[in-house]
């Protein structure tokens, strides 16, 4: 038996903790991005919520979040709506929709979903369990085991979640 090639191996998940209404959550989009380019469909990036009680409508925002992904858009939906989060914090709800509209998916069936509640579990959830694992701020990283906190500074931030992959890569 042999060994696989390290570039076969796989590769930790990056757990990118976010809220939709967040200045600081945009700019982390340059390092998901630079991630993506670097690493393609080998590392799965996935979105958690962690709604800040200071941005009114985040909660709402990541239920809208999750009702985009139901139809199969859910990063550009993320990606679009924190390029207008200044947006979302004037206007409130009707961002979300029109938004929604605007990318192509079922537009009243987001406001459907924030009027029904559908996705209130994965939020609260996710939320519950960034609390239980110590988050306070966003954005946030977690992968290999690690908790990258942004909030304050993401200077390096991308330079050590490359540092883990590589490491796991490598079997270290």
């Amino acid at each position: 038996m042999t060994d696989a090639p390290l570039s076969d191996a796989p590769l930790p998940r990056l757990e990118f903790w976010c809220d939709l209404e967040c200045p600081d959550c945009r700019t982390a989009l340059d390092d998901v991005r630079a991630l993506r380019a670097q690493y393609g469909d080998a590392l799965t990036i996935e979105l958690r919520h962690f709604p800040l009680e200071k941005h009114k409508h985040a909660y709402a925002a990541a239920e809208a979040f999750e009702e985009a992904f139901a139809q199969g858009q859910g990063w550009a939906y993320a990606e679009a709506l924190l390029g207008r989060c200044e947006e979302l914090g004037r206007a409130g709800q009707p961002v979300l929709t029109a938004l929604a509209g605007e990318l192509g998916l079922d537009a009243e069936e987001v406001e459907l979903a924030l009027i029904d509640g559908r996705h209130m579990l994965v939020v609260d959830t996710d939320q519950a369990e960034g609390k239980a694992i110590g988050i306070t701020g966003v954005p946030t990283y977690v992968i290999g085991g690690r908790r990258l906190d942004g909030g304050k500074s993401q200077d390096g931030l991308r330079e050590q979640i490359v540092a883990i992959i590589e490491a796991a890569r490598s079997g270290q």
